[in-house]
């Protein structure tokens, strides 16, 4: 830790708001505990959850960094006790409960993979906090299966580009929502068998018909609300319905009778204040079964822009916009 600098540049806001919190302050360069990595940055990705965060409506979980950032890349430079000392100097991204925003991180090591050749860091960034998301909802809670059929609200987000890309890697069908012509033309782009424009078709309808009546077997959800009922109409018998965000409406109403006629899974989850534990497990099982893709240049994430730290509030304007096309990043440099 000698030649490691004390303090570092993050984006740790003092109070809640809109963009403008976002400033570049100092702040102690962390000191990894047992078993954890300490990461010089290069890049961290920007999600849903950092601006939630930012708003005062996320708070991080007892223990987890106040500076946001729940994913990021870069080189370990210093190990914990417990922690594989050869890895100083290697490259990783990692999910984190929070502190990507920042020259320097701490991370376990269970929550670390490494970065092949065929990614930059930036799109290293720009991948854990979504493909942890997408493969524990959509592979381990929803069952799916090759052949299957996946609905996915919010196909041009960084959850929904990752749940397109996951799917046409392992056989899926998936089926997206949007709200603009272009942006399912972008989904299409990116590999969705059919782009439905929410705001002039009714997706339910347009599900059915896709489906010829069968419905798909599951629903990966980001709305919530009155959302809900209209999914359960697209499932097929034995259909999984799977919440990971409420953005249009923490309440539904549901008929469930609909539920026990058709046999029907309501389920959800959230990530971000699971344990390290269970982190690990997951990181163990997509080094099995998604990251020989990554390693072969089959799976790289949509990257939609990409902004020096000391822009975070352009980014989470970008975020907030709704204008995006997959992942916005940060990107440490000279900053």
């Amino acid at each position: 830790m000698a030649s490691l600098p004390e303090r570092m540049i993050a984006i740790d806001p003092e109070e809640a708001g809109g963009p403008e919190v976002l400033v570049a302050v100092e702040r102690p360069v962390p000191v990894p505990a047992p078993g954890e990595y300490l990461i010089k940055v290069a890049a961290a990705g920007v999600n849903r959850p950092d601006a939630m965060q930012r708003q005062g409506k996320y708070p991080p979980p007892p223990g987890a960094p106040s500076i946001l950032g729940l994913e990021l890349a870069g080189e370990v430079a210093a190990v914990g006790d417990g922690a594989e000392p050869a890895m100083i100097g290697q490259p990783v991204c990692a999910l984190v409960a929070g502190g990507g925003y920042a020259e320097y991180a701490v991370a376990p090591a269970g929550q670390c993979l490494p970065v092949p050749h065929a990614l930059t860091m930036v799109e290293a960034a720009a991948i854990p906090e979504t493909l942890f998301t997408v493969w524990t909802n959509v592979f381990e809670r929803a069952h799916i299966v090759e052949g299957d059929t996946l609905l996915v609200h919010g196909g041009t987000s960084g959850i929904g580009t990752m749940a397109i890309l996951l799917g046409t890697l392992f056989d899926l069908t998936v089926i997206v929502t949007a709200g603009s012509d272009a942006k399912c033309a972008a989904a299409r782009a990116n590999g969705a068998a059919h782009a439905i424009n929410y705001k002039t078709q009714d997706f339910v309808a347009e599900v059915a018909r896709i489906t010829g009546g069968r419905g798909c077997q599951a629903v990966l959800d980001m709305v919530g609300g009155d959302y809900v009922p209209r999914n359960l109409k697209c499932l097929a018998e034995e259909g999984r319905h799977v919440s990971i965000a409420v953005q249009g409406g923490n309440k539904a109403e549901i008929r469930l009778h609909e539920l026990m006629q058709r046999r029907l899974t309501l389920t959800g989850s959230t990530l971000r204040a699971r344990s390290a534990a269970f982190k690990s497990l997951v990181a163990d099982e997509l080094c099995r079964t998604v990251w020989p893709h990554v390693a072969e240049g089959r799976l790289k994430p949509v990257i939609d822009s990409v902004f020096p730290l000391r822009e975070a509030a352009k980014a989470h304007a970008r975020l907030e916009s709704g204008d995006h096309v997959g992942k916005i990043v940060l990107e440490m440099g000279s900053n």
